[in-house]
């Protein structure tokens, strides 16, 4: 029986997400929102969401290797520490004298040891610890771009309302100019569910190779938000379409 698990997983080639596809998606979409609604707001938030991506896939990258001067400077460090505790609990026991102050000598010196190996202990574990902190708040500070930029994209379909396509639909004096057709609506509509979608996607990325339970929380509420705000995109496609279909 083996003493640890193992799992025997195929070559992965459909398991996990592709950046360069991520990036490829999402450059056709920029050029299809281009093309439809030239100089549209929604095409320049999709050039941003293209930058920001550049930059996630370098930073995923970066997450999945090691950081080796910060881990030979903590290699070093704990070696240095462990050494210069080693010594100093010598020399104590080398010049402790013989006899009843000998062995009061020893409880107190063997009280100091152990103080000694608690505060070791928690510079070896903050020393362990830097790594996996500087890439997490590199991650985070990611991830909440994505956040600002789902928000971003939730504005701009905010105000496409297809019940002003509706026969009975009165303006006000203060309703946004609508100058599109239901076709055209529905277009627009649906590349903003689809960039929420790439940025799901995006978000996913950084914990597919640097597990950290506070990243993958972080994770889990973009690709929420970014299902939550899709939802409603969707709810006024499906309107749009019974109002199509009811002409």
């Amino acid at each position: 029986m083996p003493f640890f698990l193992t799992t025997n997983f195929p070559v992965s080639r459909y398991s996990e997400l592709k950046p360069e596809y991520i990036l490829g998606t999402l450059e056709k979409l920029r050029m299809r929102i281009d093309e439809r609604f030239p100089g549209a707001g929604l095409g320049k938030v999709a050039n941003e969401l293209n930058e920001v991506a550049l930059g996630i896939v370098q930073l995923v990258e970066q997450l999945s290797r090691p950081i080796w001067p910060i881990r030979i400077l903590t290699f070093l460090t704990i070696g240095l520490l462990i050494g210069l505790t080693v010594w100093v609990c010598t020399l104590t026991v080398r010049y402790i004298p013989a006899g009843e102050s000998g062995l009061v000598e020893i409880l107190q010196g063997a009280e100091s040891a152990i103080n000694e190996v608690i505060f070791l202990g928690l510079a070896i574990l903050f020393l362990a610890t830097v790594e996996n902190r500087i890439k997490r708040k590199a991650a985070l500070n990611s991830l909440h771009r994505l956040r600002s930029i789902a928000h971003v994209v939730d504005m701009h379909q905010l105000t496409k309302d297809p019940a002003s396509l509706v026969a009975e639909f009165e303006k006000t004096a203060s309703s946004p100019e609508r100058t599109m057709t239901p076709y055209q609506l529905t277009r627009y509509l649906d590349y903003c569910a689809e960039l929420l979608a790439i940025n799901s996607k995006l978000a996913a990325l950084h914990v597919q190779c640097f597990q950290d339970s506070e990243v993958l929380k972080t994770v889990d509420e973009v690709e929420t938000l970014s299902h939550e705000l899709s939802s409603k995109i969707w709810q006024k496609i499906m309107i749009l379409d019974v109002v199509a279909k009811n002409g």
